[in-house]
């Protein structure tokens, strides 16, 4: 067991180490006076939306609330890394494009990443996250969501998704470097299909059945969750939840 948590720090180290040397190399980038900018984004004729977002690296929120498509605020000191965001729409279809510019150079002092987004809970939606090193939170559970697929990088996640469920859910989570925490609903079913990687995959009070982890709810609820979980070198914590009350 000792010398399995050593290979696995050995290889977080080593991961956390090529993540950071991809992502900054030559040259050297200024850090400044800390920036905050708002954004908002309209469905227009849209009837669904695709939202694609790319983080390299820094700390991303992501919830339901907003009257618009898209509400957010962006925080940031380097000036070179505003993020980037785009919005079209081809017939029905929209798609949403959140983006932090690729790095050039190695921030040249302490530096400060943060976005908070909100999208509509109405707006039907379907979610791609790529995240590099950093944290997030993305609490889910109030949109209009039908498919997921998010990437984890090197850091720690939780994705929350409680709520009152009223469509299906395709998820496809594969983690990363570090500690990932998903959240599950009780009334509504789940199930979930676990490989493992390096690290763990917990599944908690889930219990197993046909060769996947379900809840109580699952063939029960006329929703169903079906999540789809590959573990990386870190953990990922599988947790039945109650949903967060709605303020």
């Amino acid at each position: 067991m000792n010398l399995r948590m050593t290979k696995l720090r050995l290889l977080a180290a080593l991961a956390t180490a090529l993540s950071a040397a991809a992502c900054y190399s030559d040259g050297g980038l200024p850090v400044g006076e800390l920036q905050t900018e708002s954004r908002s984004v309209k469905l227009g004729d849209a009837k669904s939306v695709r939202a694609e977002i790319h983080m390299g690296a820094g700390e991303v929120k992501l919830t339901g609330g907003a009257r618009e498509l898209l509400e957010a605020e962006f925080s940031y000191n380097v000036a070179r890394w505003k993020p980037e965001v785009e919005y079209s729409v081809s017939g029905e279809h929209g798609l949403l494009t959140i983006r932090q510019p690729e790095p050039s150079g190695v921030s040249m002092g302490p530096r400060q990443y943060h976005w908070n987004l909100h999208f509509n809970n109405k707006v039907p939606l379907e979610l791609s996250v790529n995240l590099g090193a950093g944290k997030a939170e993305l609490t889910l559970g109030s949109l209009a969501l039908s498919n997921l697929d998010l990437n984890l990088g090197v850091g720690e996640a939780i994705v929350d998704l409680t709520g009152d469920w009223k469509n299906d859910l395709a998820a496809n989570i594969k983690g990363g470097v570090g500690k990932a925490t998903v959240r599950l609903p009780r009334d509504v079913g789940v199930e979930v299909h676990a490989k493992h990687g390096l690290g763990e995959v917990r599944h908690g009070e889930l219990r197993k059945q046909n060769g996947a982890y379900v809840n109580e709810a699952y063939g029960k609820s006329p929703v169903t969750l079906r999540v789809n979980v590959e573990g990386g070198i870190g953990e990922i914590n599988l947790e039945l939840a109650e949903a967060p009350p709605v303020i």
